[in-house]
């Protein structure tokens, strides 16, 4: 029987906003112009770091009939995700963590899936299409389709802009077989500001429009696994999970919303939690605290790694303590940054007195050296 709905257009943005996303837009299935080249120049400048799946699916992200080659259509979909409070302003309170924004709440990956299963169910029943939902854990370049389907553009920063809801949209997509007439792009309205790269404390944009994710916050404390370079960390001040600064800082933020989804919401715990607390946690107490959490997915000791940081940057002698308990720790990754840590906030005399307790048994070589670097004496093995 066909389907009489006049408007398919119409009927899937109306059920997706009764779903709860608050942005709807359609593209054409297919590549984007400049999309493959702007990739391949950011691998090929190493730009990616340690994220070797970006440089395994690239010939797939830039074409999206590489992944679907039967698709004809996208159904772009934006959840706003706007904080009730300016991210910035907990950059001050320098004895608690400032976690990103996207993850003081609920998974996103887990809230939108559900949504986004629950609308390609209709779309599917309804015009009698196939479909496939993607999140961002598919290789999927889903900025610039957002920018091509009208939700926003990318901004001087490579993050997505929105006159509507500023810095803070979740994306997802429904690729479809059904072929639907898409919307217009997005255009730049960046202008003159560059107020996002100037506010990067470890300069991670060569140029507008170019982000080396080795030198950004964000990648460092998610998916850096080992030791932090020393030449970011003092700029990492109390950010322990992800960062804000550039999309906290856009003027386009003026319009922004506080997000309707409750689960996006800055769980009580986390809106000041305490560095003191953060540190104590063990791998069964980080497990509880961040259930249902993006954070849980770095595991306990690049937490605590990234915490210890924030205590060295604190300047609260009495988070010397904490620090201490933790240059006896299981991981070399959390001795190490204790030892950075103590050597932040203690003078050297009595650095020196916990090297000779704790380095002439410490086995692990990073470790050592970092207390050599602590200007501490290292005692012979």
């Amino acid at each position: 029987m066909p389907n009489s709905i006049s408007d398919p257009r119409q009927a899937i943005r109306d059920r997706a906003i009764a779903e709860g996303f608050d942005v709807v837009r359609f593209t054409r299935a297919e590549a984007l112009p400049g999309a493959s080249e702007s990739l391949q120049s950011f691998l090929g400048q190493g730009r990616h770091g340690t994220m070797d799946w970006m440089a395994r699916n690239a010939d797939r992200r830039a074409d999206p009939q590489t992944l679907w080659p039967e698709a004809k259509s996208i159904i772009l979909l934006g959840a706003n995700y706007g904080p009730d409070h300016d991210p910035l302003e907990t950059l001050t309170r320098r004895d608690t963590g400032a976690i990103s924004v996207y993850a003081q709440g609920a998974d996103y990956h887990d809230v939108l899936k559900t949504k986004l299963k629950r609308l390609a169910g209709f779309v599917a029943q309804e015009f009698k299409t196939d479909v496939k939902v993607f999140i961002d854990t598919a290789p999927v370049l889903e900025k610039p389709l957002a920018q091509a389907g009208g939700i926003g553009w990318q901004g001087k920063h490579t993050n997505l802009v929105s006159r509507q809801f500023g810095s803070w949209l979740f994306l997802g997509s429904i690729f479809l077989e059904m072929a639907l007439e898409p919307d217009a792009p997005e255009s730049d309205h960046c202008g003159q500001c560059h107020a996002c790269l100037d506010i990067c404390p470890t300069k991670a944009f060569p140029a507008p429009y170019q982000l080396d994710a080795r030198r950004c916050i964000s990648y460092l404390t998610i998916e850096h696994r080992g030791h932090i370079p020393l030449e970011f960390r003092a700029a990492m001040g109390n950010r322990i999970y992800g960062c804000d600064d550039c999309l906290a800082i856009c003027p386009w933020n003026k319009f922004a919303q506080v997000s309707r989804e409750t689960k996006f919401h800055t769980r009580a715990e986390l809106r000041s939690a305490k560095l003191a607390d953060l540190a104590a946690l063990d791998d069964a107490g980080f497990r509880d605290i961040f259930r249902g959490s993006p954070v849980k997915r770095i595991g306990r000791d690049r937490f605590v790694r990234n915490v210890l940081i924030a205590i060295g940057n604190s300047g609260e002698a009495g988070l010397v303590p904490v620090a201490e308990r933790l240059l006896a720790d299981l991981s070399p990754l959390v001795r190490a940054m204790a030892v950075w840590a103590l050597a932040r906030l203690m003078d050297k005399d009595r650095l020196a007195g916990l090297a000779e307790k704790h380095c002439a048994e410490e086995a692990d070589e990073d470790v050592r050296d970092e207390w050599a670097l602590s200007a501490a004496p290292i005692p012979s093995r």
